[in-house]
C-alpha cells in the first residue's frame, strides 16, 4: 500500500537524499517549497508565507535550512529556519499529520548566546507546542557532501573532519560530521515508529543504521 509523506526542503542537500532514498519504496512524497525539486511526482510550489491547504498525509519531514551568509541577514535567516519551518509544520498539522520529523542542528538551545543555535532551539521548542502525537528532532553535526553554493569555512571544516572527528569522544561525539544520505535514511526509518512523544536524535543514533539496509522502506 502506497503511503503519503509531506517533505519541505526537497531542493536542499538532505531533502535531495530523502527523495533518492525513497525512490524505490512504496512511499509517495509530496514536496512543498519555493522551487520544484524535479524528483517527486507531486510538488507544491509556493511561498511559505502563503501556503495553500496541503494534501492529507499522516507524516511530514522538514529539512529546511540556510545560513546567515546565504540569507543575507539575521532576519532573513530566521524567516527560513524558524518562520518557514513553523508555517509548514502548522499546515501539516492542519491537514491531519500526526507525526512530524525535523532536522535542526547539534547544540540547538533556545537560551544559547549563539544566534544560530538559539533559533534552532526556539523552533524545536515551538514545534513541541504544536501538539503532534510524535515529534522527532534530528540534530546532526557538520554535513558532508557537496552543496550548490560556496561555503568557504564549511569547506575547510569538511577537509579536516577526518582528523577532528577522531578527537570528538564522549559527549563530543554528537558533533561529529555526517553524510546527508545517512540523515535521509534515518528520517525514513523513523516513519515506522508509532510510539508517541518527543524524541531527540544525535550522531550515534543517526549513524547506527547498517550501510546496506533500507529500514523504513516498504
Amino acid at each position: 500500500m502506497t503511503t503519503k509523506l509531506l517533505l519541505a526542503g526537497g531542493t536542499g542537500v538532505v531533502g535531495n537524499e530523502v527523495l533518492q532514498a525513497a525512490a524505490q519504496s512504496e512511499l509517495e512524497i509530496i514536496t512543498v517549497g519555493r522551487r520544484p525539486s524535479g524528483n517527486a511526482a507531486t510538488e507544491i510550489v509556493a511561498s511559505f508565507a502563503d501556503l495553500p491547504m496541503l494534501p492529507a498525509a499522516d507524516r511530514a519531514i522538514c529539512v529546511l535550512g540556510t545560513t546567515i551568509g546565504r540569507a543575507g541577514s539575521r532576519s532573513a535567516f530566521r524567516a527560513v529556519d524558524y518562520d518557514a519551518v513553523m508555517t509548514f509544520a502548522t499546515a501539516a498539522k492542519n491537514t491531519g499529520a500526526w507525526h512530524f520529523m525535523v532536522v535542526t542542528a547539534v547544540g540547538a538551545n533556545s537560551q544559547s548566546p549563539v544566534f544560530y543555535s538559539r533559533i534552532k532551539g526556539e523552533v524545536e521548542r515551538d514545534l513541541t507546542g504544536l501538539g503532534f502525537s510524535r515529534l522527532d528532532i534530528v540534530r546532526p553535526g557538520l554535513l558532508l557532501g557537496r552543496r550548490q553554493e560556496r561555503r568557504p569555512v564549511e569547506s575547510l571544516l569538511k577537509m579536516i573532519a577526518p582528523v577532528t572527528d577522531r578527537c570528538m569522544i564522549g559527549s563530543w561525539r554528537r558533533y561529529r560530521s555526517i553524510h546527508p544520505g545517512e540523515i535521509a535514511r534515518f528520517l525514513l526509518s523513523l516513519r515506522d515508529c508509532e510510539e508517541p512523544g518527543v524524541f531527540v536524535h544525535h550522531f550515534d543514533e543517526i549513524n547506527a543504521l547498517p550501510a546496506d539496509g533500507e529500514p523504513g522502506l516498504a
